[in-house]
């Protein structure tokens, strides 16, 4: 079957390389892709946001499943129109994305749902926001309602920081996305990213992982898209991923189902572990990035065959996701200046001998100048490696990005910090 793959990062270029090993792949094509993509799929030029260009592609070249990568598309409808036309899509539709392109939209359905997040209040003014500050105590955590790639949330620890953090939101500095903000109460406990596939009716677990969000070391400075990965996540133990799904995922997905409005595709529900169960931090639309890589690197599965059956609504006919019983990691290189204004243009090489190695170098924010590749900026590669322990996985990552020449590059050397330290 033909697919069409959207996106151009890490998290695409290793749904790429799963889905490439799909035996009922006839054809894979990507848009906007990045030279590692390429490795898997022909790249095609369809203009972002263009919903007729998408639609009049997808009928030329005979397209039986669209793969939406990152989450904006879906937010943007892109998905209602697609499937308006017949195709199937593995993403949500319109409205049952605003789980994540609204904040508030979520917070409001777990009131509704009864499902365990921290108290919140919404607010589209800094004038009531500011006196508010005050019912919520120190720290405090201030989001952007809408997308921000993944940077709209600021945790403030003392009153300067959230006034500053609330009338920096509502001046701008992040866009359309903090015309209106969320104001919660601090989880305290350990974060753990959990995912589910969706049909609309049937919900069935998808891997767990965690994720580094701060630049530094130590979870310190700015958070980012995500520094680092593994999976699976121990704490997630069976009972717990047991209450995920009961107290979190099914209320979410039957709530969407009884309006009208059914979610399809995956699910990607951040967690804070706290002393009295799991509580749902935000939901994402799609695949996590780095999570994805990490998901991809230990799924056993066909991954084409799951998506399609996700699409069609067929998830109650197929056998449970498989995963390996090994651990996974990915690490990122970013380009210096990340998270704040990344330098481009830095040259890459030694990708091919790193992944001769035994790792897997999936590409983010790479471009092809000449024959060169070079770094676009952001978060620019992820060392992905997958052995018998942890740790195992981890001395192979950073083994490849050891070999990696990108000399305006930089990486956490702790991804995993937290469960070597416990194992």
């Amino acid at each position: 079957m033909n697919v069409l793959l959207l996106g151009s990062g890490g998290r695409e270029h290793a749904l790429a390389w799963k889905i490439a090993q799909s035996p009922k792949l006839t054809k894979l094509f990507a848009s906007p892709g990045n030279p590692g993509i390429a490795e898997h799929a022909e790249i095609v030029e369809i203009k972002d946001g263009d919903h007729r260009g998408t639609i009049d592609f997808c009928l030329k070249h005979s397209i039986e499943l669209v793969v939406v990568g990152p989450e904006a598309p879906l937010v943007d409808g892109l998905a209602d129109n697609l499937r308006t036309m017949g195709f199937p899509v593995f993403g949500p539709d319109k409205e049952a994305a605003r789980l994540e392109g609204s904040k508030g939209f979520t917070k409001d359905l777990c009131a509704e749902a009864g499902i365990p997040t921290a108290r919140y209040a919404r607010f589209t003014s800094a004038d009531a926001a500011l006196p508010a500050l005050e019912e919520f105590g120190l720290p405090v955590v201030i989001k952007a309602d809408g997308l921000a790639a993944g940077k709209g949330v600021i945790i403030a620890e003392t009153a300067e920081e959230a006034q500053a953090a609330v009338s920096g939101m509502f001046e701008g500095d992040f866009g359309k996305a903090g015309a209106e903000i969320v104001i919660e109460e601090f989880l305290v406990g350990e974060e753990a990213s959990f995912f589910a596939l969706v049909d609309g009716k049937t919900a069935v677990p998808f891997g767990t992982a965690q994720d580094h969000k701060r630049v530094g070391e130590g979870d310190t400075g700015l958070n980012t898209g995500g520094m680092g990965a593994y999976s699976p996540a121990p704490v997630l133990d069976e009972a717990t991923t047991k209450r995920v799904m009961a107290e979190i995922v099914t209320p979410t997905v039957e709530t969407l189902a009884g309006r009208g409005t059914p979610y399809s595709g995956v699910l990607f529900a951040g967690l804070m572990l706290t002393e009295t169960g799991p509580q749902l931090i935000e939901y994402n639309v799609r695949f996590g990035d780095p999570e994805c890589q990490v998901l991809m690197m230990r799924f056993e599965g066909d991954l084409l065959d799951l998506m399609l059956a996700t699409a069609e609504g067929r998830l109650d006919e197929i056998e449970t996701p498989a995963f390996s019983s090994q651990s996974a990691m990915t690490v990122v290189m970013a380009a210096r200046g990340y998270p704040g204004t990344p330098e481009i243009g830095g040259a890459i090489s030694g990708i091919e001998t790193a992944d001769a190695g035994g790792a897997k170098v999936f590409q983010a924010g790479t471009t092809k100048q000449d024959d060169s590749l070079i770094s676009s900026g952001g978060r620019v590669l992820n060392a992905t490696a997958k052995a018998e322990t942890l740790r195992q996985a981890r001395d192979m990552a950073y083994a490849a990005l050891e070999i990696v020449d990108f000399a305006d590059g930089f990486y956490r050397a702790d991804i995993g910090w937290r469960e070597l330290e416990r194992g």
